[in-house]
């Protein structure tokens, strides 16, 4: 039987076809490599874990920024057999440890910019035996650890003795954990290769692009919606260190860059840096593509009119690697707010919410709600998850039949395109009503005052919760937002926010998620309505 090749199994299929073309730039650090250039570091880097010790299966976690140096210690660990364990790089001490323990790692890669972290939390991580320091070609090696250009440079860089299967692990994913612990994702060799190849065919991306990285690659999203699939097609991708508005479009510029993936709300951003940069030109994006939220409408409107013609989005998350619907450019005028149909040898259902669920009657894959009815996504496909990390339980009550059920809302429309609604969990019932807070954001984001918000609800005796918004914007008030929101005739009366909070920014992830469960109305003085 045939299996797909493993990552580095594409990275070598890539180089032995494009050794000269240009693999990963790096412009802060001025490093260019080539295909053969980052493969042959590639194979010094396996070469090199495999000298400290490194066996096939050990888990070996990176906490690092986007560097190339992350590029070749990913690609270097897999194809030394080992799994890779990307951390969220602004996790506190203790959080890393949990992530590092659960994961039992051995072998942990950080930079300057994480190395506070590492410091004050090393005394607890248990599990891990070994450091790479990356940043030893710029400052000086800490005595615990190893600097990695030196012993990456100093590996044999003949070919590893390692046979690593396409059904082997390939990495343990963390995801972000708004409540309890974070779960580590499992997928296999095979699961990326597939979701990579899956990726780049449905959007035309071609072996002559150049893409930007410029959201976390320790994230699903930008690894395998941008890294992954470029070097596997042959593309250039270009390495930001963390994003930076002003900084994306300049190198949108200087590389030429062909298309560039940020979050849904991230893209205001982009907005707000462009107004200000008059010498911007941005005529060589041929394609933008946003995700990980809803796009608002009128968002999208602008970046259109400011960026390039042609855009694109995929749904998913983690647990699916990460994309199981698209929506291609041709579609997003015709169905604009939408994600798009389920992905080829993809199926999705609606179904009835698990948050209304009965512990003796679980929700099942075949109780589909009728077609333009809300209700909970589940979702099947090739690149879904294998398991949770140690979590049988939790495993068994995602994964139902063979369906995953995702805890998001949303419906499928009379011409099968599905349409997101919130989160299931960020539902707010007041009055006994089912109020999903994304189409009131949405409405909110039309109002020209109001540059970010979010709509939560907040514990409310009377009504067991009621919808108050936090709300970004110098300009606007809650007399204002409240006219604006009575005016609009997709709105019901119940679903306005009875509170507006004005704050200065809203608490996001590093993917360009908000992070609801960090606002408190205790933080900031409201506007009643």
């Amino acid at each position: 039987m045939t299996h797909l090749p493993t990552l580095p199994g594409t990275l070598a299929r890539t180089t032995r076809k494009y050794p000269e073309r240009e693999a990963v730039v790096y412009p802060r650090k001025d490093v260019r490599l080539t295909y053969e250039e980052l493969d042959r570091r590639v194979t010094r880097c396996a070469n090199a874990l495999r000298d400290l010790g490194v066996e096939p299966g050990d888990r070996v976690s990176l906490l690092m920024y986007n560097s190339a140096e992350f590029v070749v210690a990913m690609f270097g660990l897999l194809r030394a057999g080992a799994v890779f364990n990307p951390i969220n790089y602004r996790l506190a001490p203790g959080e890393v440890g949990y992530i590092l323990d659960d994961s039992d790692s051995s072998v942990l890669l950080f930079e300057e910019a994480t190395r506070e972290t590492v410091e004050a939390g090393r005394d607890e991580f248990g599990t891990v035996d070994r450091y790479l320091y990356v940043d030893d070609d710029v400052e000086s090696t800490p005595d615990y650890a190893r600097g990695f250009h030196e012993t990456v440079s100093t590996a044999d860089d003949g070919p590893v003795e390692i046979e690593v299967a396409p059904t082997d692990q390939y990495a343990i994913m963390y995801t972000s954990g708004t409540t309890g612990r974070p779960k580590g994702v499992v997928h296999s060799h095979q699961d990326a290769t597939y979701h990579n190849m899956l990726y780049f065919g449905r959007l035309d991306l071609d072996y002559t692009d150049v893409g930007v990285s410029a959201m976390p690659l320790y994230h699903n999203a930008e690894l395998n919606c941008g890294l992954c699939p470029r070097l596997n097609l042959g593309a250039t991708t270009v390495v930001l260190h963390q994003f930076d508005p002003e900084r994306v479009l300049d190198v949108v510029d200087a590389e030429q860059a062909t298309h560039l993936f940020v979050a849904s709300r991230t893209w205001s951003e982009l907005l707000s840096a462009a107004e200000d940069a008059a010498d911007f030109d941005g005529s060589s994006l041929q394609l933008g593509i946003y995700g990980a939220a809803p796009m608002p409408p009128t968002l999208l409107e602008q970046c259109i009119e400011t960026f390039c013609e042609d855009y694109a989005t995929a749904y998913g998350m983690t647990e699916m690697g990460p994309c199981a619907t698209f929506i291609r450019p041709d579609e997003v005028h015709d169905q604009l707010g939408s994600v798009g149909r389920a992905a080829p040898n993809h199926e999705l259902r609606i179904v009835s919410p698990t948050e209304t669920e009965s512990p003796d009657d679980p929700v099942a894959p075949t109780d589909v709600v009728q077609r333009g009815d809300v209700g909970e996504i589940i979702l099947q496909g090739p690149p879904m998850l294998t398991e949770y990390w140690n979590r049988p339980g939790l495993t068994a009550d995602a994964i139902r039949d063979g369906w995953f059920f995702t805890g998001d809302a949303g419906y499928v429309n009379e011409d099968g395109y599905l349409f997101l609604v919130d989160r299931i969990d960020d539902m707010i019932i007041s009055g006994g009503e089912n109020i999903y807070p994304t189409e009131i954001e949405n409405v909110l984001y039309d109002h020209e005052a109001v540059e970010a918000v979010a709509v939560v609800g907040e514990e409310n005796g009377e009504w067991g919760e009621r919808v108050v918004a936090y709300v970004v914007g110098s300009g606007a008030d809650a007399d204002s937002l409240d006219e604006f929101c009575r005016s609009r005739d997709e709105l019901a009366d119940f679903k306005r926010p009875r509170e507006y909070y004005f704050v200065d920014e809203l608490p996001r992830n590093p993917s360009g998620k908000i992070q609801k469960f960090e606002l408190q109305p205790s933080d900031v003085d409201g506007s009643s309505i």
